[in-house]
This record gives C-alpha cells, structure tokens and sequence, in this order.
C-alpha cells in the first residue's frame, strides 16, 4: 500500500530543469511572444518555424559543434538514422536561409520556439527553454551588427527588462594575435582557456614556456586588463600597436559597431572586455551579451558567426541574437492582463447567445456556465455577470451588485 501511494504521489513530480506553467505565468508569456513578434515585423525580420527534432548531422553543424552534450538523441524508427531534439534554433535558421531561401539580398529572419537540453543551463537553470532570437544573413558590415545588437536591447525593453548592461568583445582580436604568436592547436586552446579566468599569471608562464617573442607575449598579456568602458578602444590601440592587420580590422570593427550602437543608445551602459571569446568556436567576429544587475549570468547573447552556413552548401555572412523567453517574463516587468470576466448563464436563449458574441467580438471574456457545474463562482475568475432584465436584454452587472 505504501509503494502504491509513492508511485501516485512521484506521478505529479517533473523532471529537474522542467517547469510548467500556470495560467498567469503563461498569460504573461504569451503576451510577451505576440509583442516581441510585432516588433521583429517591424525591423522586417520574417518569421520562420523550423522543426522540434530532425537528423542530429544537421543540428550539429556550426554553433552544432559545441552543443551536442546539450543534444537529446534518439534514433529515427523509419530510417534507423540518428535523430536530435535540437538545443538551439540558431543552426536551424542558418539551414533555412542557405539551402531553402537561396536568396542573395540580405535576409532578416526570427524564430521563437521550444529548445530541450539534456542538462540546466542559462539563467533559470533550465532545460526547457523557449528560445526567441533574430538572425540577419548577407551582409558582412558594422551596420548589420549593430541592428542586431539594437534590436536585441529593443527585445530587452519590450520585456520590461531595466538596468541593461551590455558586453562586448570580438573573437578577432584574439586569433589574429595568436597567429601572429604562431601557436599551435594545442597552445591555442590551453591559452583561450587560461584567458577567460584572467589568469594573468599562468598565461605569463605558457607563453615563457612556449618562447613567445617578447612584443607578441605583451600583446596577448594585454587582453586580460583590456576590460572596461569605451576608453578601452583607445587603450588597446596602444597596447596592441604593431599587431597583424586582421588584428588592427577587428578592433577598428568593433569600435564602428559600439559608435553606431551609441548613435541610437547613448545612455545605455557598454562594458568591453577583449578577453571575453563566449562561442568562441563558432564566432568569427563581434561577440555581445546583455546582463542584469543582481545576476551573474546573461540574460541574452549574440554576435557574428560567418561560417555557419557552409556546412549547408551556401557560407554567407550571419550575424544574430537570442534569449529565452521565460527568463525575459521572469526579469522583466510584464503586466498581467485584467483579471475578472463575465459569467454567463446556461440558458437556451438566442438574445443570450448574440449578447455573448457581442461581448467576445468586443474583447471581453465571457465564461458560459455548464449544466449541473459545482464549485465556487470564482474559480472562473469572473467578476462580473449577465442578467437578463425586464425587457428581455441581458446586461452586464457586478457580482457584488
């Protein structure tokens, strides 16, 4: 009898990392995904709705590469092939502009949609996320990026999000560096990962170990203190005078992108940190993320990926943001909708019934009670009621009336 109760009760249990939403949650959440799509149409920003699961050598291609821990697998009953629940919609989108698009003009899509990882992660410790992003493919300039940065403030902002800090770096500043240092795969690896803890003084020791020329050796020492407000551009041309040009190109690029981004937002906080290369292995240019004040972790990211695209025939430029949806709700300021309705009778009366779709038309919700229905009235969540007066009509009154 014990065992039989246990099982009843572990019914109701969810797995770790999976939530359910309850009504004023998701009322919240749904308002926010029908705003956030009309903001997207307006930029111009098409949206699209790739698939749940399809065959995982798709979905581990590009940004892919790094999520297939992420990656729930299973194999495909009609064809014995590997299968994947994907755990980001960012390859997915890549896939749709390059190999069903075909288009050669800059393209703007969106996506928002249900992700599944097979451990938490983000913000909420999640692993069912419901990802929103925006991708604008074709175009390889300062200009796109910045949009893309803008409209991911402006998804921010339509959430309620405030105290907005934003972080930028860019991925090619460091390659560029490391060439020029002429590291191999392996030094490479073991330097980006020394880097991102700011471990100044282990990185002093690879690079004493590796005999890095003296001027290439400053040059790498120099990204971990490169980190602070826009003085930082300018005290990292200094820092890194004499370095390859792809090196010079990245940081003038970033530097176009934080001054057409500041044209639009001059008060919003920009943090640069040159030492900071998140997806560092499939970013090929600016790198940004937005935070909080009283959370550690980001609350959306994004930057320039340009190879994505091959793996699908078709390499074009591609710059991008994305965001889960239930941290926005969470962060943000999203006001409930009106609480209270009107309850309707259940009575066989055509006035009734055109009453009804008058009140519905015009946006009200009316709740039709049901034969034989038991429970308190305010389980319904009405507020008002319909009587039927002297002269036939039905008005609408107050419940406390």
């Amino acid at each position: 009898m014990t065992d039989s109760v246990s099982t009843k009760t572990d019914r109701w249990l969810l797995p770790e990392g999976i939530a359910e939403l309850l009504p004023e949650e998701a009322i919240k959440l749904e308002q926010l995904r029908r705003r956030l799509l009309d903001l997207y149409h307006c930029w111009g920003y098409d949206l699209v709705m790739p698939p749940l699961i399809e065959y995982l050598d798709s979905l581990l291609v590009g940004t892919g590469n790094d999520l297939e821990l992420q990656t729930f697998k299973i194999i495909d009953q009609l064809t014995g092939r590997l299968m994947g629940v994907r755990a980001d919609m960012t390859p997915q989108v890549a896939r749709i502009d390059a190999h069903m698009l075909k288009c050669e003009a800059p393209v703007r899509l969106c996506y928002i949609g249900p992700v599944l990882h097979t451990l938490p992660s983000g913000f909420a410790r999640s692993r069912a996320p419901l990802q929103v992003g925006a991708e604008l493919y074709g175009h390889a300039g300062p200009e796109s990026d910045a949009e893309v940065l803008r409209l991911m403030v402006e998804t921010l902002l339509t959430a309620g999000v405030e105290n907005i800090h934003v972080d930028l770096g860019h991925v090619g500043i460091y390659r560029g560096l490391v060439q020029d240092a002429g590291l191999n795969t392996e030094q490479e690896g073991k330097l980006f990962e020394a880097l991102q803890r700011k471990a100044k003084p282990e990185i002093e020791a690879c690079l004493a170990q590796w005999q890095i020329a003296d001027l290439q050796r400053q040059r790498l020492l120099a990204l971990v203190d490169l980190n602070g407000d826009s003085s930082v551009l300018a005290d990292a041309r200094v820092a890194l005078a004499g370095a390859s040009q792809p090196v010079v190109d990245a940081l003038e690029n970033l530097s176009q992108i934080a001054a057409r981004f500041r044209a639009h937002w001059a008060d919003l906080p920009l943090y640069f940190d040159l030492a900071e290369l998140r997806g560092y292995r499939y970013q090929t240019g600016v790198v940004f993320a937005a935070f909080v004040p009283g959370h550690g972790q980001e609350i959306a990211r994004g930057g320039r990926y340009d190879a994505i695209g091959e793996a699908f025939g078709r390499a074009r430029p591609a710059t991008g943001f994305s965001t889960d949806l239930k941290t926005l709700v969470h962060v943000g300021n999203i006001e409930s909708p009106a609480a209270g309705g009107i309850l309707a009778p259940v009575i066989d009366d055509a006035v009734l019934d055109a009453r009804i779709q008058q009140l519905r038309q015009a946006g009200e919700r009316v709740v039709v009670m049901l034969a034989g229905q038991h429970g308190k009235v305010s389980c319904s969540g009405c507020d008002r009621v319909l009587e039927k007066q002297d002269d036939g009509s039905w008005q609408v009154l107050s419940l406390n009336s």
